[in-house]
């Protein structure tokens, strides 16, 4: 039992790890988009072009980012909680 305990664990850890990477690189990809956007307000119109491209990129990063965690969390096994009676033993507290 303590060696499941244990590998379940390092799962969680990985899991945490691998998105806590995630978020730094979604953090990332939103300071980059900001920064674009700026340039692009201030970029005359022979550049505008090609800084969208870059946004355009940027966002597909982010929304593959987004899928992954979205499969991550929902693939994650749910945690057991053990809790006391869910329901009372006697029926006469239910009426």
């Amino acid at each position: 039992m303590a060696k499941i305990t244990k590998i379940q664990d390092s799962q969680k850890n990985t899991v945490s790890d691998y998105l806590d990477e995630l978020k730094r690189d979604f953090a990332k990809y939103s300071s980059q988009i900001k920064k674009l956007k700026k340039e692009l307000l201030k970029a005359n119109s022979e550049k505008q072009p090609e800084i969208i491209r870059q946004i355009d990129l940027i966002a597909k990063e982010m929304e593959k980012n987004q899928k992954k965690t979205t499969k991550v969390t929902k693939s994650r096994p749910k945690e057991r909680t053990k809790s006391k009676d869910k329901f009372p033993k006697d029926r006469k507290s239910y009426r």
